[in-house]
């Protein structure tokens, strides 16, 4: 993510605003996170038709959602000496609460063409919003975090795969339906047949994208961290030849600087001695 899509509607918090507030978000960012969490499941709960329990279940998660987000937005701009400055900073949770809220408002009537576009744009908007808050784990220092993260990225959308397609009868198909999907193969052998599932199968083609992209990045990452910390040792090696040649040279410097004083303070010695022999012999004759 770009640092203008953060600054456009995700800034955080001012580092120059109250201290209480900036305290305040250390924390509460993390809880944000985990409200964001819950369009996951909320948005395919709601999915379920035939089942009156996981919709309003979907439901409830986007109450619960859209409630945590207005508190904790409410509290900050009542911390920050800037409220309304807060607000606009981070409009883009501010259209996450609205939309949780619009979510629960929503019948149970089967969605429009028009709902399907504003509910997948709520939940890109909050996967944007996740990928953020998460990118700080995502570094060369932590490769061994991706793999993991593929791992329980695999392991859940084989899940949802075997819930949400009825191709899938197993829960291995399903883990093999996500593997086609994350790395985008193709073998001709399953797909997703349902609008639940083909939604689904979008998303984890992007996130697949995004954890290989992730993987490969920070693989050649740590080859080029190598080589500058060659680099960077030669340099120092060179600097620290080059500081004592400079050193080396200055004591040279000094070395030939006194030898001249002492050569021009014998000069003038033995000058001022000629003089003195010629004054007082003049005074003789």
């Amino acid at each position: 993510m770009s640092d203008d899509f953060r600054i456009a509607g995700l800034g955080g918090i001012d580092p120059h605003d109250g201290p209480r507030a900036v305290r305040a978000w250390r924390w509460l960012q993390w809880v944000l996170l985990g409200f964001s969490l819950l369009a996951i499941p909320a948005f395919y709960f709601e999915l379920a038709a035939h089942s009156t329990v996981l919709h309003q279940t979907g439901r409830a998660l986007y109450a619960c959602m859209s409630v945590g987000f207005s508190i904790s937005l409410a509290w900050l701009a009542r911390l920050s000496h800037k409220p309304r400055r807060f607000l606009v900073r981070n409009r883009y949770d501010v259209l996450i609460a609205v939309g949780a809220a619009a979510s629960v408002i929503s019948g149970v009537s089967a969605w429009s063409s028009f709902e399907w576009s504003m509910r997948i744009l709520f939940v890109g908007v909050v996967a944007a919003r996740i990928a953020l808050s998460l990118q700080g784990f995502f570094s060369p220092n932590r490769l061994l975090l991706l793999p993991a993260m593929a791992a329980v990225l695999l392991a859940s959308a084989g899940a949802g795969f075997y819930w949400l397609e009825p191709g899938a009868h197993t829960y291995a198909e399903g883990v093999w339906l996500a593997f086609e999907s994350s790395a985008t193969v193709d073998y001709g052998d399953m797909a997703p047949t349902t609008p639940a599932s083909r939604v689904f199968a979008a998303f984890v083609v992007l996130l697949g994208y995004g954890l290989l992209s992730l993987l490969f990045a920070s693989i050649a990452a740590l080859f080029i961290e190598r080589e500058e910390r060659l680099l960077r040792r030669e340099m120092h090696r060179d600097i620290k030849t080059l500081q004592a040649e400079i050193a080396s040279l200055r004591t040279e410097v000094l070395r030939i600087g006194a030898h001249a004083h002492a050569d021009d303070t014998a000069i003038a010695r033995h000058r001022a001695a000629g003089t003195h022999d010629r004054t007082r012999r003049a005074r003789v004759r």
